[in-house]
């Protein structure tokens, strides 16, 4: 194939350059519209509970909004810094992941909420460690992977090496104890590692000790068999453990269709515990009723839908570090509501998990927010990729050439390494320069 004309290699590639991205905006319209549910629901499911509790009547409202301030300034951060700075850091990504899980068992560091060391004390506000660690182990996971993506599929030590880091962090949590968020840990990574290209075989070869480990210490634990024999029969001790699940099971069942109205749950009124964080999915189903349930479960499926979809264009460009944190974010947020839900619904037992963006929850939101404003600018670097892709098919194509044939995306990328490169002398001479096809392009 000729080209049309003769490409200015250095003027294109300061073309190229000035070319900016946008965020997706599927992704941010459903981001902001979870927001907006979780500013409602928590106004409408704390008042009771702040009454009860003898602190004002918005005090929840505040921190929630307190949280969501925090929460926006690390998503802006997130959103303007360029991901190849993040990935530059992954090693020291790593390193704050352990320091994380070991400073809450620091005396006057680490606090102690209901018998588990979870929390750092910051002053204003308690800080759960494992929140920041989900981000930074996705960052990590992400850029382990996209190093060693060709050995992972076919080398045992290279695909073990994950799975061992993030072993030694669940025993971190287990020993605080946190059991929901060592689950969680270790169904993100394993999804990416999935989805990095390792066999579902060796995958599944490797997980089923770790299930079986899992379930001896449920088991094993009085507390943790408590709440999944109660979640199996909760009407069986209605007062007892299985008084969360039965208060929720009777919040949904009263919302019906079309729900109660806004504010008008009674069962919240019961000030039963964690109505405004773990529960208040019930709360929401029970005031705004199926439609708002689907309305709500519309919002997340729109947020996975472009957290996988971003993810799958990045790899198909070869932006592997990229697509891999875009899987982990949506696999994160996809399988943390999931639990949140079923839990309220009775179809899992209680773990502790909020529901993102929607329950109140200091640490969770702010995190969340900061997850979703590096999923936002992975976006926002994927459109400026293809956009810079789309104007180097026109130059080389020759937008007046009809006849012409859309260039391979390996040749498109081609033009990316060609154009940060010196012309040839004979081609300078001619004031052109001949573009040689890379196989495979750059990572």
């Amino acid at each position: 194939m000729t080209l049309a004309k003769p490409i200015d290699v250095p003027t294109q590639a300061t073309r190229l350059d000035a070319i900016e991205g946008r965020y997706d905006r599927w992704l941010l319209g459903a981001v902001l519209s979870l927001v907006v549910f979780g500013i409602v629901m928590v106004t409408s499911a704390s008042l009771g509970l702040a009454d009860v509790m003898g602190v004002g009547e918005f005090y929840f409202v505040q921190r929630h909004l307190f949280a969501l301030a925090l929460g926006g300034m690390l998503a802006w951060v997130a959103m303007n810094l360029e991901l190849k700075t993040v990935e530059r850091y992954q090693g020291l990504a790593l390193l704050a992941c352990f320091a994380a899980l070991l400073l809450v068992f620091i005396p006057g560091f680490g606090v102690r909420v209901n018998g588990a060391r979870r929390w750092l004390n910051f002053v204003v506000l308690n800080f759960q460690a494992v929140e920041a660690v989900k981000l930074l182990l996705i960052i990590w996971t992400a850029s382990y992977l996209a190093r060693r993506k060709d050995e992972i599929a076919a080398h045992w030590p290279s695909l073990i090496k994950p799975l061992g880091i993030v072993g030694l962090l669940v025993l971190l949590l287990l020993a605080q104890p946190d059991f929901g968020s060592s689950a969680l840990l270790l169904a993100i990574v394993g999804g990416m590692i999935f989805l990095g290209g390792a066999p579902l075989g060796k995958l599944m070869l490797l997980g089923a000790p770790v299930v079986v480990l899992f379930v001896g210490i449920a088991v094993l634990e009085p507390y943790r068999l408590a709440r999944i024999t109660s979640f199996r029969e909760p009407f069986e001790d209605p007062f007892g453990g299985g008084y969360q699940l039965v208060q929720a099971l009777i919040a949904i069942g009263r919302g019906g269709f079309d729900g109660v109205g806004l504010g008008a749950s009674v069962q919240k009124l019961q000030a039963f515990p964690e109505v405004h964080t773990d529960f208040i999915f019930s709360v929401l189903a029970e005031e705004l009723g199926f439609l708002g349930v689907c309305a709500v479960l519309a919002l997340y499926a729109v947020l996975l839908w472009r957290a996988f979809s971003v993810g799958l264009r990045c790899m198909a460009l070869r932006r592997q570090f990229a697509g891999l944190v875009a899987f982990g974010i949506g696999l994160s947020i996809g399988i943390q509501a999931t639990v949140s839900i079923g839990v309220n619904l009775g179809l899992l037992p209680t773990k502790g998990l909020t529901l993102p963006l929607i329950s109140s929850g200091g640490s969770s939101v702010m995190m969340t927010c900061a997850m979703l404003g590096v999923l936002l600018r992975v976006s926002y670097e994927l459109d400026r990729s293809e956009r810079q892709v789309q104007r180097a098919r026109g130059e080389l194509r020759g937008i007046d050439e009809p006849g012409d044939t859309v260039l391979p995306a390996a040749l498109v990328a081609a033009q990316a390494v060609a154009a940060r490169a010196k012309p040839a002398p004979m081609a300078a001479a001619r004031g052109t320069a001949r573009i040689e096809p890379v196989i495979g392009g750059p990572r």
